[in-house]
């Protein structure tokens, strides 16, 4: 759904996935590309938020890195 260009359906999917496992970092990070891809960055920067906090207690160094990065690229993007 995200690889095909159909955003909205995979907010719906990724948020359904974070709600059978709220501890599956991978699912937060793909929500909030989907959620900027459709132009959410509210959605986005929530959904990374959790997603970061979720990968710093399970210790997925790798995602909580790469969310911290999609991150501060919006907050930035809104400064400016």
């Amino acid at each position: 759904m995200l690889g095909a260009g159909d955003h909205a359906a995979a907010i719906e999917e990724f948020r359904r996935a974070v709600s059978f496992d709220p501890n599956y970092s991978a699912a937060w990070k793909l929500l909030g590309k989907a959620c900027l891809a459709l132009h959410d960055e509210a959605g986005a920067v929530e959904a990374w938020r959790q997603g970061i906090g979720v990968a710093q207690q399970r210790g997925d160094k790798q995602a909580e890195k790469e969310m911290t990065v999609f991150l501060r690229r919006v907050e930035q993007k809104g400064k400016g």
